[in-house]
């Protein structure tokens, strides 16, 4: 009995000691993920807060304004004498104008100007891209399809007189074309209207502009017609004022954006058929539409828009930074800035020119990309299109096939060759390959002109970027993927850029460099998922200063020369307190390059103190954070470097 009595207790102390390693064991455990999650919550955690309606995330400092520039405030009032239009008019002025969202945008600030310049009276101009014969709705006129036209004859009624149409006496020879029309470049200078057009205009009392190349007056004008630059401001900026229906649709998707309590990022790629064959990028795509690029550059060659060879190396063009970032080195350089896998991105551009395919990357290293179909629904779109005829769907018809006689007469007259091979055999081309908008280049040489149903989609386009436009105005960052591009039309990007410049100088926009962007690529080409620690900082120093002074002097030694409203400074804005002497930048000509603005009027500083402090409670939280925007410290960069393996997986690269 006490023999088995004594191997019981031994039993119990061996069970106890078990037990007592057991929990150490567990507590050494515990402590070293404790340690981890110090560095970076774990992703369960992640799920969880997001679904309790958590409103933290890291790196709070990449979302935040930029301090340097919050004393610039938006003003684009007269500052000299100013009188009213007179009644006594030198004549009316009608205008065509063709292009899309961001090429109508710029001609009619141009065309408000000139009519101011000339003392006339503007009719509303026509966009070709929406008018009737194009199928859309009979619910909207041309103007109308897009903007608020009582908002932009209101406002503007003591810069210029608007009116709707002509008088009914001058409509019958305006069909007879008695009127003197003009088709002025984009350069065209005020000297050119004073002295040329002016004339006919008080001959004539009617003119016609056609307008296609994004403009009709030149971007920088004397210091003596200061005002007509600041009354394209008031254009841009003020008089035209999408439709209602656009604005409450669009101010639903940023609703719908910032629901998850987080801030999003908008970014706009620039990948446009007609500026990739410009600027000879057709190579960086590989397939199909390189061919289609091609194709078009050969037509502008035709046309004489482009002195240059058809065939360029693509490559030596992107290095030189006259191609546009594609998404996939976005992706890259999103991440070198140190954006979360978990970032909201709106993606904004109704024309994506290479398809979804060339999103893949982007999308593996952000699976949060958004676009306006992800965000309305369809019933929400076809409001806004407002109804139309229905056409059939599939309109396109391919030309029909050339026999075998046609093909062998064709070969005998080739001319000579120096050793005559027999045809290559004849493949057979699938219905596949016949279908959609790219199928011309299996059978045909030549583009076919675009059917009905192909210029309601143009029509369309409108819509889709003022969407787009909206969204990204509003977005608290943005990344332009091609701005700056030298041909002197606009683009999407930089109208963007200048409106969010001119209605909060201090937002969050990148302005990049693209050479020196491929040229820290070239230097990690061979393994851009995984750089070292020098390529990320090199980039994210470089990215950061061009959130301020450095990206607002290149901005405007760049950019506004050719596009004003992607500058508007310092004309249309003012300062709430006077920047030194010493920081203000001039150009050789004497313009200034940074700083100049005049100082703001005293009730606008009372008007801007009272709204932020109304505003500080209601602010999300990533307004308040102190950190600076200065690079991480090696302790930040090391804990951020943690922390991105908790929210991604061990590999993301998506060519894997």
């Amino acid at each position: 009995m006490v023999f088995r009595s004594r191997i019981k207790w031994i039993a119990l102390l061996v069970l106890i000691l078990s037990v007592g390693s057991l929990v150490v064991h567990l507590s050494i455990t515990k402590s070293s993920s404790v340690q981890l999650a110090s560095y970076a919550r774990d992703s369960l955690w992640q799920d969880f807060d997001s679904l309790l309606g958590a409103k933290d995330f890291r790196n709070k400092h990449l979302w935040r304004p930029v301090k340097s520039l919050e004393t610039l405030q938006p003003y684009a009032n007269p500052r000299t004498t100013y009188p009213a239009p007179s009644s006594k008019h030198n004549g009316f002025i009608y205008a065509k104008i063709f292009g899309g969202f961001d090429k109508i945008r710029s001609s009619i600030c141009d065309l408000v100007t000139i009519s101011r310049l000339l003392n006339a009276t503007l009719i509303i101009p026509e966009l070709q891209e929406s008018l009737r014969s194009k199928g859309i709705s009979n619910k909207f006129k041309s103007f109308s399809y897009l903007y608020d036209e009582e908002q932009f004859i209101n406002f503007l009624k003591n810069d210029v007189i608007i009116a709707k149409a002509l008088p009914e006496s001058l409509k019958a020879a305006r069909k007879r074309n008695e009127f003197p029309l003009f088709k002025p470049k984009h350069s065209a200078s005020p000297k050119f209207y004073l002295e040329d057009v002016l004339p006919k205009l008080k001959k004539s009392n009617v003119i016609g502009l056609i307008v296609s190349d994004g403009g009709c007056l030149q971007s920088t004008l004397p210091a003596s017609m200061l005002e007509l630059q600041r009354l394209r401001c008031r254009v841009a900026f003020h008089a035209l004022q999408l439709r209602s229906e656009i604005q409450v649709l669009g101010k639903k998707m940023v609703d719908r954006l910032r629901n998850s309590g987080q801030p999003f990022l908008a970014y706009h790629p620039g990948l446009v058929r007609d500026k990739l064959a410009y600027h000879g990028c057709a190579e960086l795509f590989q397939d199909l539409h390189s061919e289609l690029i091609q194709y078009r550059r050969a037509q502008m060659i035709k046309q004489k828009f482009i002195s240059e060879e058809l065939i360029v190396d693509s490559h030596v063009r992107r290095d030189k930074g006259v191609c546009p970032l594609m998404p996939e080195e976005v992706g890259i350089l999103l991440k070198a800035l140190g954006y979360s896998q978990k970032a909201i991105i709106y993606l904004a551009g109704s024309e994506m020119f290479g398809g979804q395919r060339v999103l893949i990357p982007l999308r593996a290293m952000f699976p949060n990309l958004v676009d306006r179909t992800s965000l309305c629904s369809t019933e929400e779109l076809s409001e806004l299109v407002g109804p139309e005829t229905p056409l059939p769907e599939n309109t396109f018809k391919m030309p029909t096939r050339k026999s075998d006689k046609q093909l062998k007469e064709e070969w005998n007259k080739a001319g000579t060759r120096p050793r005559p091979l027999p045809p290559p055999p004849d493949r057979p081309i699938y219905q596949h390959e016949k279908e959609g908008w790219y199928g011309w280049l299996t059978e045909n040489d030549t583009e076919p002109t675009p059917s009905l149903m192909d210029l309601r989609n143009q029509a369309h386009r409108l819509l889709w970027d003022a969407l787009d436009f909206v969204v990204s105005v509003e977005a608290d960052v943005f990344f332009p993927g091609f701005n700056n591009d030298g041909s002197g039309q606009p683009e999407f990007s930089s109208l963007v850029m200048g409106q969010r410049l001119y209605e909060r100088p201090s937002s969050r926009t990148y302005r990049p460099d693209r050479k020196v962007i491929q040229e820290f690529f070239n230097i990690t080409r061979e393994d851009m998922y995984h750089p070292n620690r020098n390529w990320t900082v090199r980039v994210r120093q470089h990215l950061n200063s061009s959130l301020g002074e450095s990206g607002l002097i290149r901005q405007s030694m760049l950019s506004k020369p050719r596009l004003f409203l992607s500058h508007p400074l310092p004309e249309c804005s003012c300062r709430t307190s006077p920047l030194e002497d010493s920081r203000q930048i001039r150009s050789d000509d004497g313009r200034f390059l940074y700083g100049g603005e005049d100082e703001c009027p005293k009730w606008m500083e009372t008007a801007g103190v009272e709204k932020s402090k109304t505003d500080d409670g209601e602010q999300p939280d990533y307004e308040h954070d102190l950190l600076t925007e200065e690079s991480e410290t090696e302790e930040e960069f090391l804990k951020s470097k943690v922390a991105s393996a908790f929210d991604q997986d061990e590999e993301w690269d998506p060519n894997d």
